[in-house]
């Protein structure tokens, strides 16, 4: 009878040779609400810096781009496991008809918060009367 779960010993065996998918690491999660009339986005960026990362609105889409290397590897380490991984991401939000000075960013502690105002919804459906 062993006390060692039955997978213990060949998990990380296999995961040391398994190829790591480049997105699941550097897929950002985010929360989006709204509060005080306005939308805002909490992005997790752990690991980047702010001049790493950037903002931009076209067309109303908010495009939220960072890119990262990891540390320089030093010829005399010899790894057992590398988990730190440098990459892109990207992230894009439909915000509407927002001008650009309304939006506003902060980094920190490796979250970065977008706040802008909340659209109004206006009425495009038109009722047209029959004489």
């Amino acid at each position: 009878m062993s006390l060692l779960p039955d997978r213990f010993y060949l998990d990380d065996f296999f995961n040391d040779f398994a190829p790591m998918p480049k997105m699941k690491n550097l897929d950002m999660k985010c929360d989006i609400y709204e509060k005080g009339g306005n939308v805002h986005i909490e992005l997790e960026v752990p690991g980047y810096d702010k001049k790493d990362i950037k903002l931009d609105v076209d067309k109303g889409v908010l495009t939220v781009e960072g890119h990262t290397d990891s540390e320089h590897e030093d010829k005399d380490k010899k790894y057992y496991r590398k988990e730190r991984i440098s990459g892109s991401f990207r992230r894009q939000f439909t915000i509407g008809d927002i001008n650009e000075k309304d939006i506003h960013a902060a980094f920190n502690n490796g979250v970065l918060k977008v706040t802008f105002p909340k659209e109004e919804k206006k009425e495009q459906k038109k009722y047209i009367q029959i004489n």
